[in-house]
Parts: C-alpha cells; sequence; structure tokens
C-alpha cells in the first residue's frame, strides 16, 4: 500500500482524544486544529461530547465514514484492537505514538507483536508505535506532538527518535528552515526506514532527503535502495548505536577492527549517502543541497572583506580535502585591473574591509567566471562602512546567473548581519555563522557530486577454481570445524589466483632441515596446531632461519616453549616455509556483517595492524576503482606510492588482490571472517604473496 494516506489524508480521526492539557492526547489535537488542517478532524473519545469546539465520536464506527487517516494515542494495551476497528471501518493508513512497546520489555514486545500482527490482519499499514507523529507543513497537517510546524520546503526528514524529530522541526522554525514530510518512524512495527525511503524519494516536494537511525532493519534492501535514490536525490543521514563490542568475539584481525560503525559507513559510501556526525552538520549540508547546484569538482574560489576569516575557509578546505582554485591569468587581470592595489587577487580574494556591495560583486561575478572555479564562498564580516544588506542581495544576483556552480556564505556577526543572512536565504543561498561550517557543507555537496557522478559499477570477474574451494569447505563441515587449517587456507587463496609461499609440515627437527633445504633458505618456521590461531604470541614462529642447525635448534626450542604457554593444544609439528625477501607488508581481510554482508580491509601488515588500525572497509562486491579507493583512504597509501625512503610498490597488484578476495567471499557466503596477513607486495611487476592466511567459516555451513 502506498504511504501517501499518511501524508495527503482528506480527513484524521484521533483516537484517544483528551481533553485533559498536557495528555498527548490533547496535544496531538491542538496541533490539528492550529496547525490549519483544511480537512475534517474527529476527536475519538466515548468518554467526552466534545473537545477544543470540536464533536466527540464514542468509536470509529459512529464517525459513519473512513477517516483518511488515524492517529492512535491509547495505552498500549488498547492499540491492537484500535487498528482492527480501523481496518473493519476501511481506513488503511494509522500513526501509533502510544509507548510502551518493545522498549518497555518483554511484555512490551508482546505487545507490539500483536500489534503488528493486528495491522497485517486488518490490511493497515501503522507509523510507530512508540513515535512523535507526521508534520507536513504544505498541507498543514501536524499530526504530531512536536510543537508548530515548520515552514514548508524541500527536505525530507525522518527519524527513529521522536524528540530528535522534536528538536529538528523547532530548530527548522528558528533557522527558517522549511521540511516538505517530517515522520518519527519509532518502534518500527510495520513502517521502516526502507518505506520511508522510498516515499520520499518519490515525493516532488522533497529535494533533499535527511535521517536519523539507530537500526536498520534489512541491510541489502536498503543498500540497493539507497544507491538507486541517490543518483536523484541527496540522502544524508545521521547514525547512533555504533557499538563495537561485537568485536571483541571476532578471531580475525578484521573481524575485531570492524564494527558496525565501520559497517554502516562502508554501506554509505557504497550507497553514496551522505554521513553526518551532528545535527548541526546534517542541517548545513541539507540547506546546501536543497538550495544550491552540486559542485562538478573540489576547485573552490573564496571571497571576503577580512584576511583573518579567509585565512579560516582556506585551513577548513585543506582540513576537508577541497582544493583553492588557481585561476586563470584572465581572471587574476581582470580583478588587479577593477580592485584597489592593496587587494589580494589570487585566491583566496581578499577585497579590504572597506569593500562595498560593488567590489563583493564584481570579485564573485569574476571568481564564477572562471573555468577553474567549481564553487565560491563568500566571507563577510560587518566593519563601520560594510553594505551587509546590499552585498547579500548582490550574492543572490550573481549565483542566480550561474547555473552549475553553487555558491555558499557566511556573514559573521550577529545584529548587524542578522537581515542580510535572512535575504541570503530567502534568495537561495545558504548562510553559516563561520567559515568552518559553510565549508563543511560544501565538502558534503562535494563528497555527493563526486560519488554522483563516478563510473558505472562494473565488478570484474577472474578465472578460478570454485570447485576446489567447495571441496575444501566441504571437507571441514563434515570435520565439524569452523576454522580451515593454514595450508587448507593457502589452498583456498591458490584456487583464486593468489601465489602462497612453499611449504611442508615437520614432525620432528630431522625433517624441518630436510624440508628446509629442499624449500631453499631463508625459511619461516611456524607451530602447526589447529587450537593456535595467533601463532607469534606464544612463540610459534621463528623467521630468517638460515641453516640445517639453526633450524632444528628453533625446531626443538618450540616444541619445549609452545606446549608450556598452551598446554591445552593439539601440536601436530612444525611448517617450514619460504620466507619472502623483501617488499612491503599489507593486510587484506574480510568480515561478514550480518546485515549487510562481506565487509573487505585493507591496511598495514603483519603484527601492527591493530595497533596502527590504519584500515579501510568497503562493502562487496567491488570494482577496480573501488579497490584503489580503499587504498588511497589509508596513511599506507603514502608508503604504496613511495614516499620517503621506499620506492613504492605495484598498487595495481594489490587492488587486483582486493578484488580477487572479494569475489571469494561473495562466492563463499559460508566465509565469514579471513585475514591474508601479511600480503607482501613489490614494485611494478613483482608478483604479491599471501603469506599466511586464516579463513573462518559458518559452523555447520553447506
Amino acid at each position: 500500500m502506498s504511504l501517501e494516506g499518511f501524508f495527503q489524508p482528506e480527513s484524521v480521526a484521533l483516537v484517544g482524544a483528551s481533553r485533559r492539557k498536557g495528555k498527548v492526547g490533547h496535544e496531538i489535537l491542538r496541533s490539528l486544529i492550529e496547525g490549519g488542517f483544511e480537512g475534517p478532524i474527529w476527536p475519538v473519545n466515548p468518554k467526552a461530547k466534545e473537545i477544543e469546539g470540536l464533536a466527540c465520536h464514542p468509536d470509529l464506527k459512529s464517525i459513519g465514514r473512513a477517516p483518511g487517516l488515524v492517529v492512535v494515542a491509547v495505552p498500549p494495551q488498547a492499540a491492537a484492537a484500535v487498528v482492527r476497528e480501523c481496518g473493519r471501518v476501511g481506513a488503511r493508513g494509522a500513526i501509533v505514538v502510544s509507548s510502551g512497546f518493545r522498549e518497555m520489555g518483554e511484555e512490551g514486545r508482546r505487545l507490539e507483536e500483536d500489534l503488528a500482527r493486528a495491522a497485517r490482519e486488518a490490511k493497515v499499514r501503522i507509523i510507530g508505535p512508540n513515535c512523535l507523529g507526521v508534520m507536513v507543513p504544505a498541507r498543514k497537517l501536524n499530526a504530531a506532538f512536536g510543537g508548530p510546524l515548520p515552514a514548508p520546503g524541500s527536505i525530507g526528514y525522518f527519524s527513529q527518535s521522536g524528540s530528535l524529530l522534536a528538536a529538528i522541526a523547532d530548530m527548522g522554525r528558528e533557522k527558517g528552515i522549511g521540511f516538505s514530510k517530517l515522520v518519527s518512524i519509532g518502534n518500527k512495527a510495520d513502517v521502516d526506514e526502507l518505506d520511508i525511503l522510498r516515499a520520499l524519494a518519490a515525493d516532488e516536494a522533497t529535494g533533499v532527503i535527511a535521517g536519523y537511525l539507530e537500526t536498520i532493519a534489512e541491510g541489502d534492501a536498503f543498500i540497493r535502495e539507497a544507491e538507486r535514490i541517490s543518483h536523484d536525490k541527496p540522502i544524508l543521514l545521521m547514525k547512533a548505536g555504533h557499538t563495537e563490542a561485537g568485536a571483541e568475539a571476532a578471531s580475525s584481525h578484521t573481524g575485531r577492527l570492524a564494527g558496525s560503525r565501520r559497517a554502516y559507513e562502508a554501506v554509505f559510501a557504497r550507497a553514496g549517502i551522505v554521513r553526518c556526525e551532528s545535527i548541526t552538520a546534517q542541517f548545513d549540508a541539507a540547506r546546501a543541497l536543497a538550495a544550491q547546484p552540486v559542485p562538478s569538482g573540489t576547485a573552490v574560489a573564496v571571497i571576503a572583506n577580512a584576511g583573518g576569516p579567509g585565512i579560516m575557509a582556506v585551513d577548513a578546505a585543506e582540513r576537508h580535502g577541497l582544493q583553492l582554485a588557481q585561476f586563470e591569468e584572465a581572471t587574476v587581470r581582470r580583478l588587479s585591473e577593477s580592485l584597489p592595489p592593496a587587494a589580494n587577487v589570487r585566491n583566496p580574494i581578499d577585497v579590504l574591509g572597506d569593500a562595498l556591495t560593488d567590489r563583493f560583486e564584481l570579485a564573485l561575478t569574476a571568481a564564477l567566471a572562471d573555468a577553474n572555479v567549481d564553487s565560491a564562498l563568500v566571507l563577510l564580516t560587518p566593519h563601520a562602512m560594510t553594505e551587509a544588506d546590499g552585498t547579500a542581495e548582490a550574492v543572490v544576483r550573481v549565483a542566480r546567473s550561474v547555473d552549475a556552480k553553487p555558491v555558499l556564505a557566511s556573514f559573521i556577526g550577529a545584529g548587524r548581519v542578522a537581515r542580510a543572512s535572512g535575504v541570503l536565504r530567502d534568495g537561495g543561498v545558504p548562510c553559516y555563522d563561520s567559515p568552518e561550517a559553510a565549508v563543511g557543507a560544501l565538502k558534503a555537496m562535494v563528497d555527493y557530486g563526486r560519488w554522483r557522478g563516478r563510473p558505472k559499477r562494473v565488478v570484474k570477474l577472474f578465472p578460478v577454481n570454485r570447485r576446489k574451494v567447495e571441496k575444501i569447505i566441504g571437507r571441514c563441515v563434515r570435520g565439524d570445524r569452523c576454522e580451515l587449517g593454514e595450508m587448507e587456507a593457502k589452498e583456498v587463496l591458490e584456487a583464486y589466483g593468489f601465489v602462497t609461499p612453499k611449504g611442508l609440515v615437520a614432525t620432528s627437527a630431522e625433517q624441518a632441515a630436510e624440508f628446509a633445504e629442499q624449500i631453499g633458505y631463508p625459511v619461516v618456521l611456524k607451530i602447526w596446531s589447529p587450537d593456535i590461531v595467533h601463532k607469534a604470541d606464544v612463540g610459534g614462529v621463528r623467521t630468517g632461519l638460515t641453516g640445517r642447525t639453526e633450524v632444528m635448534d628453533a625446531f626443538d626450542l618450540m616444541m619445549y616453549r609452545v606446549p608450556r604457554k598452551r598446554p591445552d593444544a593439539n601440536i601436530l609439528g612444525a611448517l617450514v616455509q619460504e620466507m619472502c625477501k623483501g617488499g612491503t607488508e599489507v593486510i587484506l581481510g574480510m568480515n561478514r556483517d550480518p546485515r549487510y554482508g562481506p565487509l573487505l580491509m585493507f591496511g598495514m601488515g603483519g603484527v601492527m595492524v591493530e595497533v596502527l588500525k590504519d584500515v579501510a572497509f568497503y562493502l562487496a562486491p567491488i570494482t577496480g576503482e573501488e579497490a584503489r579507493e580503499m587504498l588511497t583512504q589509508t596513511r599506507t597509501w603514502k608508503v604504496l606510492q613511495g614516499e620517503g625512503a621506499g620506492e613504492g610498490v605495484d598498487v595495481d597488484a594489490v587492488a587486483e588482490g582486493l578484488q580477487r578476495l572479494s569475489q571469494l567471499v561473495t562466492e563463499f557466503p559460508q566465509i565469514q571472517e579471513m585475514d591474508i596477513n601479511p600480503f607482501v607486495v613489490g614494485p611494478e611487476g613483482a608478483t604479491p604473496v599471501a603469506v599466511d592466511a586464516r579463513i573462518v567459516i559458518e559452523r555447520g555451513a553447506g
């Protein structure tokens, strides 16, 4: 069923209307009346004849016709019965604002299950329970208890927290920010964030979608829909409740470093969602995206009448990864000929403290006409001669004359710039209290524009030996094991095109020495036990062994020490392995999130990965471009490029390794966690080597 009935009802019934001020049932009725809703409003209360001048009805049936929307404000024990009555009278949408459901424990959970079942059986869609309600300013619909309606606008907002939605509406009223819809989804017993996302995407009045979430119910569907919608409308979300506690149970490096925060960050990056860390940042970005075009690049021009704010903007731009536009010489000449000799005509443009409207207008016009400029930021501080109002009008005029380049402003001050800020807002130029806030909003616009302009996603598939991997995993399942042995893990990698070092398992010191001579020195010696995950922690790894005696001594010492540290472990011998010479150690990994699927990880390898935590995550499957983007998101990228004393490595080979790993974990959902650590990479043309690997599969997976 469409959600239009929630947003464009012809009539509203309020079940649980109250005569007592301060009660939810009274405040919602007042909100409906004072909001100016133009259709019939029917309070339902069997104990009252009239409330707020409106005749009361004892039940929905007595109204005589089906309400377009029903608001339910009754005790939780009675809510399911009201929803069933909605179905009997032909009402198809209900907002259940009542609390006392799942958020209150087991009894509340049972009541919520009864409510959801009643809605399904009655074929009634419900928003809530435990929600604030719905506001549609343009329709004068205030079916909520969150205060007066804000102004109409193009921002659609939904929130899992009713209190936060009330704050959002209040901030909108104070700052003059308009909304198309405001929806509190509460406990999501029926209508959830995916339903609202789809509804706002289809809503012509909504240009920007924003929201606050604590949980995401259908991870895969959410990703698909958000990715589809983001091509047409920006989505800005805050996400709370990203505890890392679940990572403590993971055994791989990747699993321990991947928390739910990492998961939703990867989801947002994949789907083009602009992630916001605060309400203020979300409002700042939403205002900009609702009013101005999306920039085509990162190059910004700054125009200011004071050096300090200009420097603040430049510093903020550098922190956010934006670039100061390099003006064309024609632009520099034009500015030089028109501005005073003391003015700075490079970027940032300083029009000086005595600048009147004409200087600002000239500088902004020249900057926006420059082909190297993607966006502009106008900064004004109120000097004695400053014409704040006139400058605001000029900024609006110039901004409207340019189609594809956004203009943002920061008029810094209070009373002396208040009217000018209103002129900018009414003219569609967002104005911020500080340069840093303006640059932060511009950064969100740039990120969204970059995502929307990315090439079509093409996931490369490599020729692999899937049958071999099926046999290995099947053998592990039949043995009731949830972790592949190291040699098995390497066989899996080899089946997917990875190169692994030569290695043999020895059960005696003499055999270890013989194997070392067959492989060729230097070699690595590793304890061989299905019970020891992190071998180095118990002294179970020796590297750089260069002779027969050294190998035998290392074997004997390992067999003496490790059992004393891990007396519970079944030790089967030691792996004698070829030692990689030189190269840079990185880690490739995967942790399967239960909601979103496989999260790939890249970072600096070896034992320092969890100390440095310099890692990047991305949702599989990935493209070649996304694989390279993962590399650039880490400080390790500088090492890979050869900055400093290094010579750099073959980054294409690393990116290919990530793509092969992506294909493996996508084709085998039984794999829950895995690390390739270290993955040793060399200069261009050198073959990377998967030195060590761990693969954990779902117990009982088929």
